[in-house]
């Protein structure tokens, strides 16, 4: 009987060490646990620590541009005042000037552009940061990496809305691809992507600018009814655009162009009462001071 109780004492032991509940197991398990949590916080006081960085710099672009707006805005003024004292000097320093001025006026119009689209970077960063913050704590449990509100039913939803996004080029590179071409006489080309822009990004501030220069393209062909319709529309739908008085101006010249003189001097009177201090305006008062017609006193309205 000992030996048999002897032969089965070391299989008790084994057995009573499988009841054992796996202390050690577990407590490393807790220590990887607590140690991957560490690393997570690292990264993201890291994330947002680069991220606070990346916010500097943009604000800190910004302002250059800003500045440089400013700049310009005071080399306008200048130009203007040059306009206004040449007045009665002739047309050919006036035309220069006016050629410098509308240059500016474009870089005006790009910095602008840039300046919003930064902006933009400075909002979309801002935007990540707080999803970081929050996106701990909206997943689900047992689900890591997937967000509770994962869309579920017809794996064909998806594809079936990507197509109604515009498949279109930056709007900034598209309007400055359409500009270099227009400044290399490269019309047709030009007016199709200025199209595009007015196409893709109708509410975009450089919408009103791509109407604008569709104006032009169509002037310098010499199709001045087209003209006419093409900077009518920039004075309609985008009147607070930067273009807007250049469009007035062109439109009482095209019209003058087509021996529509009554027109031409009713929007050249009405782009001076709406624009006054603009250097546009002083160009339409030389105009029709050399016409030997007198600028109008009260404000007209715009023909729709």
């Amino acid at each position: 009987m000992r030996k048999i109780v002897a032969s089965l004492s070391p299989l008790f032991l084994l057995v009573l060490a499988g009841w054992a509940p796996p202390a050690h197991a577990v407590s490393k398990e807790m220590v990887q646990l607590q140690t991957q949590v560490q690393q997570l916080q690292d990264a993201l006081q890291h994330l947002q620590e680069t991220q606070d960085q990346q916010l500097s710099v943009l604000q800190h672009v910004v302002q250059q541009m800003s500045d440089s707006v400013t700049h310009i805005n005071a080399t306008m003024t200048t130009l203007e005042q040059q306009v206004q004292a040449q007045n009665e000097s002739g047309g050919s320093k006036i035309d220069q000037v006016s050629t410098q001025m509308q240059g500016i006026n474009d870089s005006i119009d790009a910095l602008r552009s840039r300046i919003d689209k930064l902006s933009a970077q400075v909002e979309a960063v801002q935007s990540q940061l707080q999803n970081v913050n929050t996106q701990p704590s909206q997943q689900q449990p047992g689900t890591p990496g997937q967000p509770a509100s994962a869309p579920s039913g017809d794996p064909n939803q998806a594809p079936q809305q990507q197509p109604q996004q515009p498949q279109a080029p930056p709007v900034n590179d598209l309007y400055q691809g359409a500009l270099r071409d227009y400044n290399s006489a490269r019309y047709d080309l030009a007016a199709g992507e200025f199209g595009d822009v007015l196409k893709y990004y109708p509410q975009d501030d450089l919408a009103g600018n791509a109407q604008f220069y569709l104006g032009e393209i169509a002037y310098r062909q010499g199709k001045y009814s087209d003209a006419i319709k093409a900077y009518g529309l920039v004075l309609q739908q985008f009147a607070g655009n930067p273009k807007a008085p250049a469009a007035g101006l062109r439109r009482g010249e095209a019209e003058l162009a087509l021996d529509q003189r009554d027109n031409g001097i009713r929007d050249l009177r009405a782009l001076i009462a709406r624009y006054p201090q603009t250097p546009e305006a002083a160009q339409a008062r030389s105009r029709l001071n050399g016409m030997g017609v007198r600028v109008a006193a009260k404000p007209t309205a715009y023909r729709q």
